[in-house]
């Protein structure tokens, strides 16, 4: 038995930096997981998916727009395997990644299931079935969330299906059923059919990307159909059929007229459940099953917290990561008050890709607020002319009275890269004057950006 002064139980993105953070502030700190660190999102979700997205832009753009760009290409073909190797291959060196930073900030890394019970000690059963008790005055939960199965159509590991077992599929699907058009249903449809496979997208809201602004999930639905991916929403699935070589599914639109749909795999992409560590302990749980905590992340029982995934929406890695940094903080760092999370910017790495920050203007009507808009297309940006990337918009959500942003959106080439710049604006209550006040380099993509701002004044240049 160890003595630590924080142990904790999960090492991905809430885990392992919860568990860096700790050891740079000068904490004997140990890190729990029965896998290799990064958690889901290195191991199974942001990274290695982000890997698979790379390889349909690159295939789709030699495929479609070859002749666009000055090319001849003559027998293009890919090897599904290969493909699937390098994302594993990425997975694996950030894993790889993470365990020299542990050995760097002496990090005890216990590869093993953790279980709590007693207040104070970590009980963690080991790969060969031994088990070994550790102490510590301070206790992180970051055990995050797995894919949530549909009622009545489990996963089988074959053909219903859940992200996980989407990343390592040993063949192309001929067709697929996406039954969600969150970002998991978005980025995977995307991918599939950028390399020739049949996939219709089932979702029961009026658009996909739902918790984006409804003009953009607008426009990326307008953008992917064209792809060639067929999407069904306002769309219920009323009846679930699976076997061993397919399944069928049946679907009803908004005047419950009913359509069956074949495919050879159906992906399950409406949601995640909360991992919660075994033992005898009984921690508070919200309404949904996620792990309640108070304003510092500390849980109901005294020296237990939990950050991330695990205590529930928004179910985002960066959104962990600050949980976790928040929490150690206020743990060791005296007279630090931990924040909890309010603004944080959201992605969808499909193409074009969609990235946000804020409220949307649905949200901004609904609160009644005095707003207008600053719109500025792709179209209209000498860089996004020159790199064949003409799809899409950024629009900002103003407020009427004092020009501060409220809310900002875009849709287009490397949006997840540009939405840092409006976080940063939101977050320090930058506004419309200070950002056209800050020269843009040209040409580039964030010229957009400040184009936005000028046309929320009626100032555009170039539009």
């Amino acid at each position: 038995m160890a003595s630590y002064d924080l142990i904790v139980i999960g090492a991905g993105p809430a885990g392992y930096v919860g568990a860096i953070r700790a050891a740079q502030l000068g904490k004997k700190v140990a890190v729990v997981d029965f896998e290799r660190g990064g958690g889901t999102c290195n191991n199974w979700g942001c990274i290695p998916t982000k890997a698979l997205l790379k390889n349909a832009e690159l295939y789709h753009d030699m495929k479609h727009r070859a002749a666009e760009f000055g090319f001849k290409i003559e027998g293009l073909d890919f090897d599904w395997e290969k493909i699937i190797k390098r994302s594993r291959t990425v997975s694996e060196k950030g894993s790889a990644g993470l365990d020299f930073l542990f050995k760097k900030n002496k990090i005890d890394f216990i590869r093993g299931t953790a279980s709590l019970e007693k207040v104070g000690e970590v009980k963690v059963t080991l790969a060969d079935g031994k088990e070994e008790s550790h102490t510590s005055k301070n206790i992180l939960i970051a055990t995050g969330c797995v894919s949530r199965p549909m009622p009545g159509f489990p996963f089988n590991g074959k053909t219903v299906i859940g992200s996980k077992e989407a990343l390592t599929l040993p063949a192309q699907p001929k067709s697929v059923i996406v039954i969600g058009a969150g970002a998991i249903g978005v980025e995977f449809a995307y991918f599939w059919n950028a390399f020739g496979t049949k996939v219709t997208v089932v979702e029961m809201l009026p658009n996909i990307l739902p918790v984006e602004d409804t003009e953009v999930s607008q426009a990326l639905e307008k953008t992917l159909s064209k792809q060639g991916i067929s999407i069904l929403t306002n769309h219920k699935t009323t009846k679930t059929e699976a076997t061993d070589k397919g399944v069928k599914i049946t679907v009803a639109d908004a005047k419950g007229k009913e359509t069956t749909l074949e495919a050879d795999f159906a992906l399950v992409a409406i949601g995640v459940a909360p991992v919660l560590p075994g033992g005898s302990l009984k921690i508070a749980l919200t309404d949904r099953g996620y792990i309640q905590t108070s304003d510092t992340y500390e849980t109901s029982l005294k020296g237990v917290y939990a950050a991330g995934d695990i205590i529930g929406p928004p179910w985002l890695a960066h959104v962990a990561s600050y949980e976790a940094i928040q929490a150690v903080e206020g743990m060791f760092v005296k007279g630090h008050k931990p924040k909890k999370v309010t603004l944080f910017p959201g992605c969808t790495y499909c193409h074009p890709q969609v990235a946000s920050i804020g409220l949307t203007e649905r949200a901004a009507k609904e609160k009644g607020l005095a707003y207008k808009i600053g719109k500025f297309a792709f179209m209209a940006s000498g860089k996004a002319r020159a790199i064949g990337e003409l799809d899409g918009f950024v629009k900002l959500i103003v407020g009427e009275k004092h020009g501060e942003i409220l809310g900002a959106h875009i849709i287009g080439a490397d949006a997840t890269e540009m939405i840092a710049e409006l976080g940063l604006a939101i977050n320090n209550e930058l506004t419309l004057d200070e950002i056209h006040a800050t020269i843009h380099a040209h040409p580039t993509l964030s010229e957009a950006i400040h184009e936005a701002a000028l046309s929320a004044e009626g100032h555009a240049i170039h539009s």
